[in-house]
């Protein structure tokens, strides 16, 4: 799928054709649904932002934003290839749209969005930074315009992970992003942390490398908001599809096709002892094609808090290596070797619901872009690549943690599924013997 093809009928076509019958049922959520802001559509003044050839549009734009920060449209000309070679704060916005019709394009030096990222005169820690109340940032559907061009593919040859932009914050009471198109981004593309009752949609990440490079951290969605919709999105690319971390309340993400990145993924929570609370999210009605991870939990070794009634619903997994992943054991593999910690903190869970996985599990043994050290950084001690579930927790520390209708998952070369389970942390039913061995669903497993 190039930069310029239809993302919007590629998205339908790829989605609907990895459907089974019972994922084509969706199944709505009245409450949060309600939370979908309504925004005013028409405003009493329009800037049409300039563009001059071989120049930084940028400090155009951030002379008159004092003069459209309320009840205005910003607005990148269709037709028109802006250079956006500095950041775009946008300051605090009262009834904004900011319409992305023409294409934007960052810097393609690497060396000079290097040396304005390490300036926090300049650089606010985004790229385009979006914060206020009542603000819509809409893109383009065209297949040849509104696409956001981030230069990634030099910095994932280079395997330079040194002052990297990241992306979009939109940090906004009341917000929608909708149609925008982001390619190549150099890592990180979306963050709603902070954001309260907003709906992202019909959006399209495409973080895809032309060669053996991986393009490392470009995650998709950071959900770590209040009242959050993230639905009928296309996102490919190099790590969590969507991450839900610290703050994040009321989260709803569905109807969403992810490929070639790390899951959806709670956390990482916890860092260097932090209290962390996630709560209320739901993961449904998704396809993940050649993902590292399905569903993911992540909590830092010595972490503190509560992730609770967290659930993934009609999973769809095409070539997944784990295809439900829980460990309290995170870590930064790149300081060293896995922590022999004796705190007896951890991040606990409640009320966590695995439901309704199909597909296979990729136990072909190939190693993922972003292995680059021995041992691998995702190795899991005595596992042998045909898990559907692997729990990694602490006595005492789980809840109701369930995984049921997911003898779905098989594995690419058809021997039996196992799981990962060790009986001294379970307090209940799992709904599978909990062992280091076969899967062996019980009567909770098909409830």
């Amino acid at each position: 799928m190039g930069k310029g093809e239809d993302a919007t009928s590629l998205f339908s076509a790829q989605f609907v054709a990895f459907l089974p019958a019972w994922l084509v049922m969706h199944l709505p959520i009245a409450a949060l649904l309600t939370l979908v802001p309504t925004l005013v559509a028409s405003y009493s003044k329009t800037f049409v932002v300039p563009h001059v050839d071989g120049q930084d549009d940028t400090p155009a734009l951030k002379a008159v934003l004092a003069n459209y920060s309320s009840d205005a449209q910003i607005l990148f000309q269709r037709g028109v290839s802006y250079n956006i070679w500095t950041p775009i704060n946008f300051g605090k916005l009262t009834n904004v749209e900011i319409s992305v019709q023409g294409n934007l394009s960052y810097p393609t030096s690497i060396a000079t969005i290097q040396s304005i990222v390490a300036n926090t005169t300049i650089y606010s820690g985004f790229w385009f930074d979006i914060q206020g109340t009542n603000v819509t940032l809409k893109g383009n559907t065209e297949p040849q315009w509104g696409w956001v061009d981030g230069h990634g593919q030099q910095w994932w040859d280079a395997m330079n992970q040194t002052n990297r932009p990241h992306g979009w914050r939109f940090k906004v009471t009341n917000g929608i992003i909708q149609d925008m198109k982001l390619w190549k981004s150099v890592a990180w593309n979306f963050s709603l942390s902070g954001a309260k009752n907003v709906r992202a949609f019909q959006n399209t990440i495409k973080c895809i490398s032309d060669s053996t490079s991986f393009p490392f951290n470009t995650d998709g969605f950071a959900v770590g908001g209040t009242d959050l919709v993230v639905e009928n999105n296309y996102i490919y690319n190099g790590d969590d599809c969507v991450t839900a971390g610290n703050g994040a309340t009321n989260v709803l993400f569905q109807n969403n096709y992810c490929e070639g990145g790390h899951g959806l993924s709670i956390g990482s929570l916890g860092s260097g002892g932090a209290t962390d609370y996630v709560t209320n999210v739901t993961f449904q009605n998704v396809v993940m094609k050649n993902h590292l991870y399905g569903a993911r939990f992540k909590s830092w070794t010595g972490g503190n808090g509560l992730a609770s009634n967290i659930t993934w619903r009609n999973i769809v997994l095409q070539h997944v290596k784990f295809p439900i992943y829980v460990t309290q054991n995170y870590w930064d593999q790149g300081k060293g070797p896995k922590p022999n910690s004796t705190s007896t903190n951890s991040t606990h869970l409640q009320n966590i619901l695995f439901d309704n996985f199909s597909g296979d599990i990729d136990d072909s043994g190939t190693v993922e872009g972003t292995c680059i050290t021995d041992p691998c950084w995702y190795y899991v001690p005595g596992a042998t690549g045909e898990e559907s579930v692997i729990f990694d927790l602490y006595p005492g520390t789980a809840t109701n943690i369930v995984a049921r209708h997911i003898n779905g998952i098989r594995t690419d070369k058809g021997v039996p599924v196992r799981v990962m389970c060790d009986n001294t942390t379970i307090t209940s039913d799992p709904g599978f013997v909990c062992q280091n061995g076969p899967f062996v669903a019980t009567p909770v497993g098909y409830l």
